[in-house]
């Protein structure tokens, strides 16, 4: 619009035009597709090609619990099953405060500069109050994470390790399509969430800290028979000797187990993350470990096991989810949990009302 004060009436006054308004949205700010907009092929292209956008859009569809991301995801997972199982698998697990993640991001580096991609999946613990999660593995990772080899993609356990355990596996099957020929599983820490890892990993692998009082302390018997390696992390400084003897202590307390069925004896080696000191070593007993259990057939065995486990834990899931999500089992459940608290009935008798209810829904 021109400005009244430029009409020839007012001599020597005019008013400039002022600068022209940007839009308010950015031109230049490309539209991006949404995780769930792109085809069941375009996923699968889009992953067989490397690209990370589409492979962590991918696995946000996995993680998702709406209905048609989960169908969406099944689709892209079965056909990416052909191109999967090309990768070694391990599971890296310790006490809290033994340096996983800045050793992830050491042995990480370690295997990019061999020549190898990286997958990096971490499973991070969730408030039980808010079910909220951190998912900070990235910052703790600052070498690997600006690697255009590495994936890292933290998971919130949600509260749920079993449903943790199947999303992990499906993103495995994802990222060993994707050309991630390592994948590196992270747990949340000493407890159960080992057992669920160890059933889908090649190698597993013990981090544990010299110096702390007693050496075995914290680490139950469970957890040392299903280490395929144990390793002491920051033997360095003052505190070489401390790992060197926890080093014999773990040694000494191996040979008390039988010989696990893979037929390898657990090594335990030495090392320090932050000073990039004995990484060597570990993945030279890695690499060793790996051609024993190739040689002797117990790595396909293992391979076989942990699918026949996969195919169980899924029907076990399936059949929970099936009987939670009823709605009259669910409005039942209430008034059984009403007759607990009046003290009306014990909980095996509330327990074997709702089954016999939902096999009568079922009938």
């Amino acid at each position: 619009m021109e400005h009244p004060e430029n009409d020839p009436h007012y001599k020597g006054l005019s008013v400039n035009k002022g600068v022209a308004q940007p839009p308010s949205v950015n031109p230049y700010l490309k539209k991006k597709i949404r995780a769930g907009h792109r085809s069941v092929s375009e996923y699968v292209e889009g992953i067989r090609s490397g690209n990370r956008v589409i492979l962590s859009q991918a696995v946000t569809l996995v993680e998702s619990s709406r209905p048609d991301h989960q169908e969406k995801a099944q689709a892209i997972i079965e056909q990416c099953i052909p191109y999967s199982g090309n990768s070694i698998r391990v599971g890296i697990t310790g006490v809290p405060g033994a340096g996983k993640s800045t050793s992830i991001d050491t042995f990480g580096m370690h295997l990019l500069k061999k020549g190898h991609k990286l997958a990096v999946l971490a499973i991070d613990p969730s408030s039980e109050r808010s079910l909220g999660s951190i998912l900070g593995d990235k910052t703790r990772m600052e070498k690997l994470s600006v690697e255009q080899d590495a994936f890292i993609r933290p998971s919130p356990s949600a509260g749920s390790l079993g449903g943790v355990a199947r999303k992990t596996r499906e993103t495995i099957i994802l990222c060993e399509a994707a050309g991630f020929d390592y994948i590196f599983i992270e747990t949340v820490g000493v407890g159960q969430s080992e057992i669920a890892v160890h059933s889908m990993v090649d190698f597993f692998l013990l981090i544990q800290l010299a110096g702390t009082g007693d050496e075995l302390q914290g680490i139950k018997r469970g957890i040392m028979e299903m280490a395929d390696g144990i390793v002491i992390n920051k033997a360095d400084g003052d505190n070489i000797d401390k790992a060197k003897m926890a080093r014999r202590q773990l040694r000494n307390a191996l040979h008390l187990y039988p010989l696990p069925e893979s037929g390898w004896t657990p090594e335990v080696l030495t090392y320090s993350g932050y000073y990039n000191i004995g990484i060597v070593e570990i993945w030279n007993m890695v690499d060793r470990y790996i051609d024993f259990v190739k040689k002797n057939g117990y790595f396909d065995r293992k391979r076989n096991e942990q699918a026949k486990y996969r195919m169980y834990e899924t029907i076990n899931e399936h059949l929970r989810n099936s009987f939670y999500h009823n709605p009259e089992i669910a409005d039942l459940l209430i008034r059984l949990e009403e007759d607990l608290h009046m003290c009306r009935k014990s909980s095996y008798v509330a327990a074997k009302e709702a089954l016999d209810k939902y096999d009568e829904l079922k009938k």
